[in-house]
């Protein structure tokens, strides 16, 4: 329950729920009766807008990142780190001890993507259908017991079969964590939350590359591989434990909130008018996703930048190592590819959340990538040239900066439980299709220059940069839209994205849409169905062209 000193404020809440049929104490387990888990805290007033304060607006923020996002960003820190055992693992001969040959070791990187392809529409279902932290806890232990017995695997055959399994555990770690993200975050604050746990890729590559290290030194019975192996997959396994007892499934079951935060956590979420959780199947939702062109471009965005992605993540060290390193120092070169990353995606999400814009930024991300890759087809290799060719390697880590913020993006304008959750589950298809194709684009055999890798890592970077221009046009098409619609219903037109706004501003910008903005946000309706629904393009540069235009 919350302290004494916050009584005070929690008393003009409690006044205004005094009329609703809701018990406090029932509350977080009536979500299966209501249209978004949100009615079940708010039940008859749930069409009632609340204002929250600007302190405790910033002090339900501060208890929900400090509660939720250590868990989350250790764990996409271990699948990260689980898949990326096998580029580790290329480095200490494991093609050699294993007998691979041919494109045997490409399909060891796409087959966990097949897998992930595979389960996703089922993926997809059960995230509507089960409690969402628990679910995530069954599958964090399971790829951490399969990644384990990795261990054990000294054939294409065994190796095979334990990725593929690695990669349908994992699937489900992705679209959780976008429909964790905009189940407790305002879209504002979602950006910086998923460039955050985005961003342990990059942590990845620094720390792991230490961890490979240190383990190849080990001298044992066990192939330096077999003992990254079967170290990373024990640690996964006892995280499973913290993730089962922390993660909550909703905010109207956590057991770290009293009923009145609960309340100021929704209310919180209202001006982006998505909706929290509902664990109803809605058949016309799936429906409308599909049709909707905005789906399409948010897949073939995300298919774009997995194509180089699934081929460098693969193929890297043996990359830095075709440059002419030996074995433990081209893992430790990876390091600064996995910081660059890291501050790239950090940057990225910054910029987008402090301008209140995704295309500029995501552009911005993706000339680096351009410039690296055009020069690593050109620069000659050879000893006298290591020092550009690693340059040229490291910039185009700026590319892990781009997925993050496509996912926000589809994220902040999809509404709609069961939209949500296909529109993830269709750009994480895109994402596998992408990360499947990618490493089969880079074979050892293309060694040392990697010529037909490089060239098709270059025209999806370029083609992402009309992709991002396409988009950001037709959602401000669709902006212009709503406003007329409103206009047309007696409405205000032009509104204020209060999501968007900082923690200071938020209550002041719902207050300037007027009490019943939003009044409709947790009805479960989608982007489309909604008339007071924004897309997220930018607060103030999209309504000034909407001004000049019209």
């Amino acid at each position: 329950m919350p302290h004494d000193n916050d009584r005070a404020e929690m008393s003009s809440i409690e006044k205004t729920m005094s009329g609703s049929t809701v018990d406090p104490k029932t509350a977080p387990y009536m979500g299966q009766s209501f249209g978004d888990a949100a009615q079940a805290i708010l039940g008859d007033n749930s069409h009632e807008p609340i204002i929250v304060s600007a302190e405790d607006n910033a002090r339900i923020l501060r208890k929900t990142d400090l509660w939720l996002l250590p868990v989350m960003l250790t764990i996409y820190f271990l699948q990260q780190l689980d898949k990326s055992t096998l580029s580790y693992a290329s480095v200490f001969d494991l093609a050699k001890d294993t007998h691979l040959v041919g494109y045997q070791y490409s399909a060891l990187g796409s087959v966990v993507y097949a897998a992930q392809l595979i389960w996703q529409p089922v993926s997809s279902f059960l995230l509507v259908r089960l409690p969402v932290g628990r679910w995530l806890a069954f599958n964090v232990l399971a790829w951490g017991i399969v990644l384990s017995t990795m261990t054990s695997a000294n054939n294409f055959n065994k190796l095979v079969t334990a990725r593929f399994f690695l990669g349908l555990f994992e699937a489900t770690v992705a679209p959780t964590f976008v429909t964790i993200t905009a189940m407790w975050w305002r879209r504002r604050e979602q950006t910086q939350r998923t460039t955050l746990w985005y961003s342990m890729n990059g942590l990845t590559t620094v720390l792991g590359s230490i961890l490979s290290f240190g383990l190849g030194h080990i001298h044992s019975h066990l192939r330096p591989y077999q003992i990254i192996f079967l170290f990373t997959g024990l640690i996964t396994v006892a995280f499973s434990a913290v993730v089962y007892l922390v993660l909550p499934d909703s905010p109207t079951t956590a057991r770290f909130l009293s009923f009145e935060e609960k309340i100021l956590v929704v209310e919180r979420l209202r001006a982006n008018n998505t909706g929290t959780e509902t664990k109803t199947w809605k058949w016309e939702q799936v429906r409308e996703c599909v049709l909707d062109l905005k789906t399409w471009f948010w897949f073939s965005m995300i298919f774009l930048i997995s194509v180089p992605s699934g081929g460098i993540s693969t193929f890297g060290p043996l990359i830095v190592q075709s440059f002419g390193f030996n074995q433990l120092n081209t893992i430790l070169l990876q390091m600064p590819f996995g910081a660059i990353q890291m501050l790239a995606t950090l940057a990225g999400g910054f910029a987008a959340m402090h301008f209140k814009v995704k295309s500029p930024v995501l552009i911005a991300l993706a000339l680096p990538p351009i410039a690296g890759a055009a020069a690593l087809l050109h620069i000659p290799r050879g000893d006298a040239h290591k020092g550009a060719l690693l340059g040229a390697y490291y910039i185009i880590s700026f590319y892990p900066g781009i997925p993050p913020l496509i996912y926000t993006w589809s994220s902040q304008n999809t509404a709609g439980h069961t939209k949500k959750t296909i529109t993830t589950g269709i750009l994480f298809i895109g994402q596998s299709a992408g990360n499947i194709l990618g490493p089969f684009l880079y074979t050892v055999d293309q060694a040392p220059v990697y010529k037909k890798g490089l060239t098709s890592s270059l025209a999806c970077f370029a083609a992402l940069v009309s992709f991002f221009i396409i988009t950001a046009l037709y959602v401000l098409f669709l902006n212009r839209a709503h406003a007329a619609r409103r206009t047309a219903l007696g409405k205000t037109g032009v509104l204020v994205d209060a999501s968007l706004e900082a923690t200071k501003d938020a209550a002041a910008a719902q207050q300037a849409n007027g009490a019943k903005f939003a009044a409709n946000a947790f009805d479960d309706l989608t982007d489309k169905a909604n008339e007071d629904f924004i897309c997220a393009f930018c607060s103030s540069f999209s309504w000034w062209l909407h001004e000049e235009l019209s």
